[in-house]
């Protein structure tokens, strides 16, 4: 009877798609937390907030929008790893997704802080 580990190309195969799997669900869950966030900075948030509501609003729009962005690269991203996988590849994700991802990440956490720190 042969062991599991007598057959590491099966082992490798499985786990590569695995870890392919689990990345799929951090898009996921990345594209939730964002989503999540749109909710409590553009809608309860300004319920909390004495100032003007514009500000909240829009950022939680760009949480919003950011959640869409990121569940849609995700998506993309699951596909076109699915093939390269299936070719025995890999499809790296692109600098400029990741530098984007980042930048629009940071504008709206730091747009968050200040908004709060002024209506607060």
């Amino acid at each position: 009877m042969a062991e599991p580990h007598d057959a590491p190309e099966t082992d490798v195969t499985r786990r590569t798609w695995l870890a392919a799997e689990r990345t799929w669900l951090a898009w996921w869950r990345t594209g939730i937390a964002a989503a999540a966030l749109a909710v409590g900075v553009g809608r309860l948030l300004p319920g909390l907030a004495g100032g003007a509501l514009w500000p909240l609003r829009l950022l939680g729009l760009g949480y919003a929008l950011l959640a869409i962005g990121v569940l849609l690269i995700g998506s993309h991203r699951q596909r076109h790893s699915a093939k390269a996988l299936r070719r025995g590849g890999f499809d790296p994700v692109s600098t400029a997704t990741v530098s984007t991802l980042t930048a629009v990440a940071i504008l709206l956490a730091v747009g968050t802080m200040a908004t709060i720190i002024v209506a607060f």
